[in-house]
């Protein structure tokens, strides 16, 4: 027994260390079995350099005969003419690569008329989803003529196609069912075919565990059913809101503290409407980088950014990651760089800063804060007025005017007031003036 025991214990290391020496090397493999695949995807449009990783991923190319996999990428050429096409589409699911399958949808893609000279992304799509759901043109078919059936429009159809893919794994039953609630809720029936294009993704929506939630969400918001079915024609991707989200947003904006004009664009167009600009805006700091709590702070100290496009506070954002390398968490601390203008204050005073740390004329380093909550008048008189050549820098925004004394305008508060003067008054004073002689 302890001999057994010994044995184990000095033979089995040994086993282990040995275990991965055993495996044989995939570069080894490569350099043997590869070459000529290697080549071929080459050829095709694929980057040597990234050709080692992907045969790492997809080790069942190696058993596949390069005849095979050349008539495959073939075929797959010929469902477009886009040259990225073959790259993209193999990238994204390898195992559309069977030959097998391609075949088939070689014969039966003509059936599928609204594919002829589609775009690269649709026909990418529905491949990739008839590859894992192991479906083929005829089934493709049958979902076109079932949307077909719906009354949707060919534009309509080619949207869904591309944009919910997934529409091709669905009966008819569920697909019935989105259009059943929206003209339950009271929309009419010739306006579901713009809203289904607007917004693909409502096929894709369970009714029982998100859209009939949601509506009511919205009526226990106050809102009425007719407001509701505005909105949704306006807008659908309302209904992409999560439930509870736009509750939530309607309460902060309930709450804001600020001036009344900028309340007041923000109310514009609706209660409902200013709701979902909040979730936009919050989605977008979420996806920077901050928690759903910190965004809702952010909105909430510096409600301008309700006024801004998306695309602006994006630009922002971006400039202030990317550029001036502060710190995304640096809007909680300082949220009124979203409020202020970009062309006219963030990036004059970025550029000034910036010459000025390249000649060394900053001792101590310049904070968020500093940047962006100083007056205009500070700036100006701490970081522009003393270098003449910032001002080349600060362009058109240098006209800054130093104040002394009484506020400019002032002077016409304690200037005598001018009153009328009549013949009489004249003669009055004349007499006045002879009586002093």
């Amino acid at each position: 027994m302890a001999s057994r025991i010994i044995t184990r214990t000095l033979i089995l290391p040994k086993t282990n260390s040995r275990i991965p020496s055993q495996i044989p090397q995939f570069s080894s493999s490569i350099c043997s079995n590869t070459t000529p695949l290697s080549n071929l995807f080459q050829r095709y449009g694929f980057p040597p350099s990234d050709l080692h990783t992907f045969f790492a991923k997809n080790i069942f190319l190696l058993d596949s005969s390069v005849p095979n996999v050349e008539m495959s990428l073939k075929v797959l050429s010929s469902f477009s003419s886009s040259k990225n096409f073959v790259v993209s589409m193999v990238n994204s699911c390898p195992r559309v690569l069977e030959l097998e399958f391609l075949k088939k949808w070689e014969t039966g893609i003509s059936k599928l008329g609204i594919l002829t000279n589609s775009s690269p992304k649709r026909t990418q799509n529905i491949l990739e989803v008839s590859r894992k759901f192991d479906l083929y043109p005829d089934d493709v078919l049958h979902c076109i003529q079932c949307l077909q059936g719906f009354r949707f429009t060919p534009a309509t159809i080619t949207r869904v196609l591309e944009e919910l893919p997934m529409i091709i794994t669905m009966n008819e039953d569920k697909i019935w069912g989105k259009i059943e609630f929206l003209l339950g809720i009271g929309i009419h029936r010739s306006k579901i075919d713009s809203i289904i294009q607007s917004y693909p993704g409502i096929l894709g929506i369970a009714v029982e565990n998100k859209l009939k939630p949601l509506i009511s969400e919205f009526t226990e918001m106050g809102f009425k059913p007719n407001e509701i079915r505005e909105e949704m024609i306006k807008n659908p991707k309302i209904l992409q809101s999560e439930v509870g989200e736009l509750s939530k947003c309607l309460r902060m904006l309930n709450s804001l503290k600020c001036r009344v004009p900028i309340k007041e664009k923000i109310f514009s167009e609706g209660a409902f409407r200013a709701s979902y600009k909040v979730k936009l805006r919050i989605d977008c700091l979420h996806k920077y980088g901050l928690i759903y709590k910190d965004a809702f702070s952010v909105i909430w100290r510096e409600p301008r950014v309700i006024i801004y496009e998306l695309e602006e506070i994006n630009k922002k954002i971006d400039f202030l990651i990317n550029t001036m390398k502060f710190d995304v968490f640096g809007l909680v601390e300082v949220p009124e760089y979203l409020g202020i203008n970009f062309e006219k204050q963030i990036v004059p005073r970025y550029n000034v800063i910036e010459f000025l740390r390249s000649k060394g004329g900053i001792g101590d380093e310049v904070g968020l804060r500093s940047l962006v909550k100083f007056s205009r008048l500070r700036f100006y008189n701490l970081y522009v007025k003393p270098y003449p050549e910032c001002e080349m820098i600060y362009g058109r925004f240098v006209d800054v005017k130093v104040r002394k004394g009484c506020p400019e305008g002032m002077w016409k508060v304690f200037k005598p007031r001018k009153y009328p003067e009549s013949e009489e008054d004249l003669k009055n004073m004349k007499l006045f003036m002879e009586q002093l002689r």
